[in-house]
């Protein structure tokens, strides 16, 4: 009994040897680990804080931040001064709603019809519609409308860029046409009504809007009439305008090397709405050198004269009642001077 107890006792004193071993073998191993782990740690942690010193750029300076600032004031300036252009076209728009006529007009009611045969191309522009004679290298008409924003608007400025009209077929007038032959390169549809638009602008110093004018009649008395006629679009709200050179059968002088068509007289006739009523005048003109104080008033016809002298329909989309009205008689009270 006693052997057996010394057995016993031999292999506990065994097993308690092997479970420190490897206790004290786990320990070691897992200093040994932490130490590896912590090394590999700090050579990572080392890496990340170098990249981030190397990615930091030289701190900014005084220079270049008020070059920024500059900038930043400059964008803020030019957000402000179109939120300025937006708001006050906006405004323009809604004053051309409250002064625009009560009455409609039909579609295109600028528009007239020539009733006598002759050559025509109808071009329309973003400002106006012309319908341009190539045999004579002048419009027949042109005609447009003219609304109260525009007639007060200043986009676009002045260009005296004369040259042909691109969308013209046939002949056109040049500038050396009219070279030291003592006429203006006169405008039907005028510069001044086109400031609403830079691309307009630029269209009305086609060839196809130009006609020979005495300097007399074209800064004179003519352009005063232009200058009317946006104070009146400005009044009402619209007018719609039909301009061009009364072109006889036969006998019209010529002009230059392109043999451009010099007429004898000139024709405006207006229509628009004044006290909730259509109203229409027409003026005439000699192609002459006119004195300053040339009156408008002296001018004023029938837009049926007008009819008869040109060979054309003015008006035509009008109802008839309200077109035989309009245009048989002036209402001069209507259209203030």
């Amino acid at each position: 009994m006693a052997k057996k107890n010394v057995r016993r006792g031999k292999r506990k004193t065994s097993s308690s040897w092997l479970g420190k071993l490897g206790k004290w073998t786990a320990g070691t191993l897992f200093v040994i680990a932490c130490f590896v782990a912590s090394h590999y740690a700090y050579d990572y942690l080392r890496d990340v804080d170098w990249k981030r010193l190397i990615s930091i750029k030289e701190p900014p300076t005084t220079d270049w931040v008020e070059d920024k600032l500059d900038e930043a004031k400059d964008m803020a300036q030019k957000s402000i001064q179109r939120t300025e252009e937006y708001l006050a076209e906006t405004k323009e728009r809604v004053e051309s709603v409250k002064q625009s006529p009560t009455l409609p007009f039909p579609e295109q009611v600028e528009i007239p019809v020539l009733q006598k045969k002759r050559t025509e191309q109808i071009i329309r522009h973003e400002g106006y519609t012309v319908s341009y004679n190539s045999d004579y290298r002048i419009a027949n008409w042109v005609a447009y409308e003219l609304t109260a924003r525009e007639a007060k608007s200043t986009r676009a400025s002045r260009s005296n860029k004369f040259r042909p009209d691109p969308d013209a077929k046939g002949a056109s007038a040049l500038n050396e046409d009219y070279s030291k032959t003592g006429f203006d390169k006169g405008h039907l549809a005028p510069a001044g009504d086109m400031k609403w638009s830079h691309r307009a602008m630029q269209e009305s110093f086609y060839f196809s809007n130009i006609c020979p004018q005495e300097p007399g009649l074209n800064r004179g008395v003519w352009r005063i009439l232009e200058e009317q006629c946006r104070l009146w679009a400005s009044d009402n709200g619209v007018l719609y305008v039909a301009t061009g050179p009364v072109i006889p059968d036969t006998g019209l002088r010529r002009l230059g090397k392109n043999r451009v068509g010099v007429p004898r007289q000139f024709y405006k006739v207006l229509c628009t709405v004044v006290d909730g009523q259509y109203e229409a005048i027409g003026f005439l003109f000699q192609n002459i050198d006119y004195k300053d104080d040339e009156p408008v008033q002296a001018h004023i016809v029938s837009v049926d004269s007008v009819e008869a002298v040109t060979g054309i329909d003015f008006f035509p989309a009008l109802p008839d009642e309200v077109e035989n009205r309009i245009e048989a008689s002036v209402n001069e009270g209507a259209w203030s001077f």
